[in-house]
């Protein structure tokens, strides 16, 4: 089973607000990006997303070492998940995501790694970055939409 990397960051302008999130796959000297943006969402409905379209992106099962600098997202894959699950998400914050990273996590044997954000780390201040633009970006767009 291959070894690959995931580093993740999630960006929202307000909370809800215009959002974006970056994931970093590394595998080997091998790097892929994958980001993108929501008109409308949180801050943690995007450090998810960031995790969630990172696994999609893998094209067979591997070992996966997911670094994100989200608590909640760590906190969640690690040790909450089996509980919201035995309760049906209910009182869960983002169920629909929650959902979905089971279903794109399946074939996958996954570690989260917490790492603090702001604090130099290389791939995460590159995916802060990148979330940022993202969500920056949705916001121009939609403001130039709206007339604004």
């Amino acid at each position: 089973m291959k070894r690959v990397y995931l580093y993740s960051d999630g960006s929202s302008l307000g909370n809800p607000g215009p959002g974006g999130y970056c994931a970093l796959l590394r595998y080997k000297d091998k790097e892929r990006i994958v980001k993108g943006a929501d008109p409308h969402t949180t801050n943690n409905r995007m450090e998810l997303k960031a995790v969630i379209e990172g696994l999609k992106a893998l094209k067979e099962p591997c070992y996966v070492e997911i670094y994100s600098d989200s608590n909640y997202v760590v906190q969640a894959i690690n040790s909450w998940l089996d509980g919201w699950i035995k309760k049906d998400f209910k009182n869960v914050k983002n169920p629909d995501l929650w959902r979905e990273f089971l279903k794109v996590s399946r074939p996958h044997r996954l570690k989260a790694v917490w790492v603090k954000g702001h604090a130099g780390h290389e791939e995460n201040e590159r995916c802060d970055t990148i979330a940022k633009q993202m969500a920056m970006k949705i916001k121009d767009e939609h403001a130039k939409a709206d007339g604004v």
